[in-house]
């Protein structure tokens, strides 16, 4: 990707109308891979709580495992997402989109395994049991519309769908007719 995309949007990978806060893990991406998937995630720490920061922490590796029980059984976990959407609507980048954030661990879509390496992930606060906000719905439609003019986007599905049995997010409630009444390339 270049430095500078549409409408100055864009920068080395990074959407600037999100809040930028680096995280170390990420990774190259594989030579001459190109960015044809974005996989949609749902979060909440502590399970069904909101608001508190700890995905903020989790991602950037300074979760403290005394603060909750279920911290001390993830604060090892070397994860992350390219970007989060909060409650509110806020969109927070942790990874630049031209490398490749931990988000999907073991996956496959379409018979490609391996989905980190050309894909984008994007988690959004909340969990498999109750519906997400309008405003996360805005940011979301926002986000993809500015992903889809920087990278050569093909697909846009669900953690579910590429980690089957593994993985139910981002769940029964997240709206997928939404998207597909945006023109977004939705693949379920």
């Amino acid at each position: 990707m270049t430095d500078t995309l549409p409408d100055n949007e864009w920068r080395q990978g990074w959407w600037l109308p999100a809040r930028r806060v680096d995280s170390p893990n990420f990774s190259p991406r594989p030579d001459g891979e190109t960015v044809s998937l974005v996989v949609l995630h749902n979060i909440s720490l502590p399970p069904f709580e909101y608001g508190n920061g700890a995905v903020e922490k989790l991602f950037t590796n300074r979760i403290n495992p005394a603060e909750h029980p279920f911290f001390s059984v993830i604060h090892e976990l070397r994860v992350s997402s390219h970007f989060f959407i909060s409650r509110n609507g806020e969109a927070i980048q942790f990874v630049s989109c031209n490398d490749t954030a931990y988000h999907a661990g073991i996956s496959s879509f379409q018979g490609r395994e391996k989905c980190n390496g050309f894909s984008i992930g994007i988690e959004i606060e909340g969990c498999d049991f109750e519906p997400f906000t309008e405003a996360q719905y805005t940011t979301l439609q926002t986000l993809l519309a500015a992903v889809q003019t920087a990278y050569p986007i093909s697909a846009v599905t669900g953690h579910q769908n590429i980690a089957p049995g593994r993985k139910s997010d981002p769940g029964h409630f997240f709206d997928w007719q939404t998207l597909a009444d945006a023109g977004i390339p939705v693949s379920r």
